[in-house]
């Protein structure tokens, strides 16, 4: 198998990246690929954030994975910065290949760099592969999370 690389996200991989968080049921309901200028407008407050880090996974000249990671500073935890991994995904195609794992670990090191000491994410109720998946990697499901759509 090609050579995987994780590399920030340009311009160039948006069309994508929004292909993938569009296809599975609840992304298909949330997400428009026919019309790519919120997420171009969106990619560039992410780029413009030094706490942002929408990265792609590439192989073979070939987008494969995305993946957003945010660095929050903060007052809890004797001023703690975590982190926040958002937005994985993973192509169809590559699912079952370890790119996930890869992925998710990328994170954590990312994190680690960033002097974090605390990573976490969130996944929808319906998603138990996702739950699974986290879990075998050392995640706990510890919380209980709201939303308040605006």
């Amino acid at each position: 198998m090609p050579e995987l690389t994780i590399r920030p996200a340009t311009a160039a991989d948006v069309p994508a990246i929004v292909a993938m968080l569009a296809d599975d049921p609840l992304g298909a309901t949330r997400e428009s690929p026919d019309d790519l200028a919120p997420y171009l407008a969106a990619l560039k407050r992410l780029t413009d954030d030094p706490n942002q880090h929408l990265v792609v996974a590439v192989r073979a000249d070939r987008v494969v994975g995305t993946l957003q990671l945010t660095i929050v500073p903060g007052l809890s935890r004797k001023g703690a910065t975590r982190s926040i991994i958002e937005s994985v995904r993973v192509h169809a195609e590559e699912r079952g290949s370890g790119l996930g794992t890869r992925f998710v670990e990328w994170a954590v090191e990312k994190s680690r760099s960033e002097n974090c000491s605390l990573v976490q994410l969130t996944s929808d109720v319906t998603r138990t592969d996702a739950h699974r998946f986290y879990e075998r990697l050392g995640f706990t499901a510890s919380h209980v999370g709201f939303k308040l759509q605006l």
